[in-house]
């Protein structure tokens, strides 16, 4: 059909359209309508389940307790109150929580990548005895919930030694227990928390690179550490900024690791936890009430605690979510 029959026909009414076309016009139009009201419907309905619950936190966290009990409030506060949040702070030790919370979670996330990013590399591009065997590792630790090792994680850094030599120089093995060194140390093992799962994604993603580029690289007289350096990691951008913000969130909320090793360091995820024990605390000494708090309240301040700990992690997408969405888009990269 030339652009002018084109036109001329969009001129002729819908019915007639229709009519010329036996009744397809009309059939399609109906089908496009319900396909957009059913997705739309799909959308809005997931949108929903997922914003829902924080959105009731919100609106919880700034009752007062009266309005808890009141059946007439559902959504919107009679009593505005910000004292839920100066609590819940109080609780949480929310200034020095958050800090080093930016600065374990930081620093982990970042030798963590570093890390899974050789291993991936190296199980991508090169051939080594028994590969096959230490990538089923990699899945072992993917599939192995870390409960399973646990006491054997504790007792290991409880009575830390390196092949007998420090219990023979200095009498006694260490305990390194309450102190952030043995995240280090399993990080730096891609033993942390979902290595495995990092592995996997950045081995996935270069092994989608085509291999033409390193091999021009090494025509040109780059070595293998200066090629993935200069031409590789560039590349993995994408994929490095994914696994980064996995590791920084999965450790900003990890609760496991952090109070096995990390007992002595207030963190957000262990404050948390701990909150409703010290508001009944609270309740009891502080105002003199024997009764304790009571479960409508200890819910209040407990989901205000907890849009505490997830608005820095809100923050921190809406600025790295651009690089995020790259990585999912590049993901499927052809060779």
């Amino acid at each position: 059909m030339s652009k002018k029959t084109k036109t001329a026909y969009q001129t002729i009414g819908f019915w007639e359209r229709n009519r010329r076309s036996q009744g397809y016009l009309l059939k399609k139009t109906v089908r496009n309508i319900v396909y957009k009201i059913a997705r739309a419907a799909l959308l809005f309905g997931m949108c929903f389940m997922i914003l829902q619950p924080i959105l009731n936190k919100i609106s919880i966290s700034f009752m007062a307790e009266e309005d808890l009990y009141n059946p007439m409030i559902i959504a919107i506060p009679e009593h505005f109150t910000k004292a839920n949040y100066e609590l819940a702070a109080q609780f949480m030790s929310y200034g020095t929580s958050i800090i080093n919370t930016i600065v374990v979670s930081l620093t982990i996330a970042v030798l963590q990548i570093a890390v899974c990013t050789l291993v991936g590399y190296g199980f991508a591009r090169f051939d080594f005895p028994l590969k096959k065997f230490w990538f089923l590792c990699v899945m072992l630790v993917i599939v192995v919930p870390p409960q399973t090792i646990s006491t054997s994680l504790y007792l290991h850094f409880r009575y830390f030694d390196l092949f007998g030599i420090i219990e023979a120089v200095t009498g006694s093995s260490l305990n390194l227990r309450d102190s952030v060194l043995p995240y280090y140390l399993m990080s730096a093992g891609c033993m942390g928390l979902k290595n495995g799962l990092y592995i996997f994604m950045i081995r996935q993603y270069f092994r989608n690179i085509p291999k033409e580029l390193e091999e021009a690289a090494y025509v040109d007289g780059c070595g293998t550490l200066k090629t993935f350096v200069r031409i590789m990691l560039p590349d993995a951008k994408p994929i490095l900024t994914s696994c980064f913000l996995f590791a920084f969130v999965w450790q900003w909320t990890d609760k496991f690791y952090s109070k096995m090793f990390l007992g002595n360091i207030k963190l957000l995820s262990t404050q948390l936890a701990m909150i409703a024990d010290r508001l009944d605390f609270y309740i009891v000494n502080t105002l003199g009430n024997p009764a304790g708090a009571s479960i409508g309240y200890t819910n209040c301040i407990t989901s205000t605690g907890t849009l505490m700990v997830i608005v820095p992690l809100l923050i921190l997408y809406l600025f790295a979510q651009k690089g995020f969405v790259e990585s999912l888009s590049t993901s499927g990269i052809k060779m």
